[in-house]
């Protein structure tokens, strides 16, 4: 299989309709094997790197479950997602808990399950690391500039530069043992110079670490590597994953570097299945009302600044409309002036690229339910379409 360009998993029309058939809408339907093949890409494109799948952008069971059995390790934020992961099988020794502010909760259950790999970023993390973990691993997450980023995490975590090497001999006069530095250059990151400067950076935090008699062994270079929106995404992923990780040999040739991708690993893997349930007018434009918004799997409209493509269908007039949700709050306006043909009540509308941080931050207000996950692996849908791929293709006879 060639891995130079990544797919994505879409339904069809007649799938989806299919699918509706049977279940009743607002449903999602994941893809665990488009997940195994971005899990592929990322390792072919970056080989010099492990990943740590950063489950809080979608741990559906049946995707955790294939990520670990590909070898795949686990960035958990919580103790609820090491509990999650311990009940599928995975052990403590395959997680990091970097969250750079930890609860007791978190603490006790990583001591637990015997979670001893973490970051922080602030010396008011230490005494309670050692106090619940003694002697657990640490890295100290450092703040790094990139203004191209899509969400900004730089603002409320990483410890200045300079502060780095000085946090790392307070861990170790508490009892931890550090072991590296680590940083998030911020989501959907469109180049890699954000990447190339932390690199640089790191490596000279690992010169003055030795100098100060500390042998650092391990790198965390966090995610956000880009996937596509609905705006698409103009840029070579496979060329910009190979130039971080030639850039992680030559500066790291020794050391145990990963990364924790969340987006890239679920992002494309998940389409949204809803119905048109009302149709408005407003000033002469038709607005359509979905069974779905943003307080349910359409979250990450607001939470995750995200648009995710829109695609309806039929063959009436196409005109700009505007669609929104099904909640009584007038927040809940999911895309304004698309294109789109006519919609009727009934009609069902698919949402596609919506796998990362979306069912995560869905919500019952209004007393909507959630909008349950299928697996397309499991659907009769699935086999057809594998039977129909595998067919070999009628070659045209040349006169």
């Amino acid at each position: 299989m060639c891995y130079g360009v990544m797919k994505k998993f879409h339904l069809s029309e007649e799938e989806m309709n299919q699918l509706a058939e049977r279940y009743e809408t607002p449903f999602l339907v994941a893809s665990a094997a488009q997940v195994e093949d971005n899990y592929r890409f990322l390792r072919q494109h970056m080989p010099h790197v492990g990943i740590y799948y950063a489950m809080k952008a979608n741990p559906t069971p049946q995707l955790l479950e294939r990520v670990a059995g590909l070898g795949s390790c686990f960035d958990v934020a919580s103790a609820g997602e090491m509990v999650q992961l311990q009940a599928l099988g995975v052990a403590g020794s395959r997680m990091i808990y970097a969250n750079p502010v930890k609860d007791r909760r978190g603490l006790r259950t990583a001591a637990e399950l015997g979670v001893r790999r973490m970051t922080f970023d602030d010396a008011s993390e230490i005494a309670k690391m050692a106090q619940y973990v003694p002697g657990a691993d640490v890295l100290v997450r450092i703040a790094v500039r990139n203004n191209k980023a899509l969400v900004d995490l730089n603002t409320k975590f990483g410890a200045p530069v300079e502060q780095a090497i000085p946090l790392l001999q307070q861990a170790k006069a508490a009892g931890l043992n550090p072991i590296g530095i680590c940083f998030h250059v911020g989501s959907q990151s469109l180049s890699t110079a954000a990447y190339e400067e932390a690199l640089l950076l790191s490596h000279g935090l690992f010169q003055q670490a030795a100098e100060a008699g500390m042998h650092l062994t391990d790198l965390d270079i966090g995610g956000g590597f880009p996937v596509p929106s609905r705006e698409g995404l103009d840029v070579d992923v496979a060329g910009m994953l190979h130039t971080i990780d030639r850039a992680v040999a030559r500066l790291f040739p020794d050391t145990a570097v990963w990364c924790e991708p969340g987006r890239f690993m679920c992002g494309n893997a998940m389409n949204l299945v809803t119905t048109v349930i009302g149709t408005k007018e407003r000033q002469g434009k038709p607005w359509y009302i979905l069974d779905e918004g943003v307080y349910g799997a359409l979250s990450g409209i607001i939470f995750d600044h995200w648009s995710y493509p829109l695609h309806c269908f039929g063959h009436g007039a196409r005109q700009q409309a505007t669609f929104a949700g099904p909640s009584c709050d007038g927040i809940d306006v999911l895309y304004r002036d698309v294109t789109v043909p006519r919609q009727h009540i009934g009609d069902h509308v698919l949402i596609t690229e919506i796998g990362s941080y979306s069912t995560v931050s869905a919500t019952r207000f209004n007393g909507f339910g959630l909008a349950p996950v299928l697996i397309w692996e499991e659907q009769p849908e699935a086999a057809k379409r594998q039977e129909q791929e595998s067919q070999p293709v009628a070659q045209e006879e040349v006169v």
